[in-house]
């Protein structure tokens, strides 16, 4: 085929904002940054727990956004996650070899 490809290895990663992030991931991240200026501006940060209660959800967004390998992200890998947590898990075979747990089946 003279070294030429239909479909280049990264081609997923055009379709993402920076190539790391979708839109989604830039408005929970802007939301959580925001929110932490506002709270920084707002707040007395005298001391240590005020100041971490002002910057928790930008660094909360932040962890959620997070790339990491073999998922987009944390809030992936954690949607993922609960959705095989919270769904069925007991699985029963319903293949052509099987006689579905009755005997009348030949």
């Amino acid at each position: 085929m003279n070294d030429l490809f239909l479909i280049p290895a990264n081609a997923k990663k055009g379709a993402l904002i920076f190539n790391i992030f979708t839109m989604t991931d830039l408005i929970i991240f802007g939301i959580g940054l925001s929110i932490s200026l506002v709270l920084l501006l707002t707040l007395p940060i005298g001391s240590l727990p005020m100041a971490i209660i002002a910057l928790l959800p930008g660094l909360l967004s932040t962890v959620l956004v997070f790339p990491l390998p073999y998922y987009h992200n944390v809030l992936r890998f954690l949607r993922s996650a609960f959705n095989f947590l919270m769904n069925r898990q007991r699985y029963e075979w319903k293949g052509w070899c099987v006689k579905d747990g009755r005997e009348d089946n030949v």
